[in-house]
């Protein structure tokens, strides 16, 4: 899934802060990535561990320009996992890794610069 607006781009409407609580961001380990075999645009296939509360969870993401899956082992990175499953092709994308377009609109992976706990969730 790609939501990006261009840098130039006002913000979105205001919104709550109860709102916002309601999308829940925790933080996971990868622990397996591969070629999203059938996509229709370059994906890697994730497991991702977000620790005993949420388990593991797959997730699809278009990635590719800036990562290799043997990259990507042992990364922790921030995943909304509370919205509803998606299908991407033959497979069922659990949660939505989260990103950001760098200059050339390809996607740049959001994570802590330091280590946190599995299922950490956004403050």
């Amino acid at each position: 899934m790609h939501l990006t607006d261009s840098p130039e781009s006002g913000p979105a409407d205001e919104t709550s802060f109860d709102t916002f609580r309601q999308v829940d961001i925790r933080v996971g380990t990868i622990v397996e990535a591969a070629p999203l075999e059938g996509a229709r645009k370059p994906s890697i296939r994730l497991l991702i561990d977000f620790g005993p509360g949420v388990g593991t969870r797959k997730s699809s993401a278009q990635i590719t320009d800036h990562y290799t899956p043997d990259q990507l082992i042992g990364r922790q990175v921030a995943a909304v996992v509370n919205f509803p499953p998606r299908q991407i092709g033959k497979f069922m994308s659990e949660v939505l890794t989260l990103g950001f377009p760098d200059a050339d609109d390809r996607i740049v992976l959001f994570s802590p610069d330091h280590p946190v706990p599995n299922g950490a969730r956004l403050a």
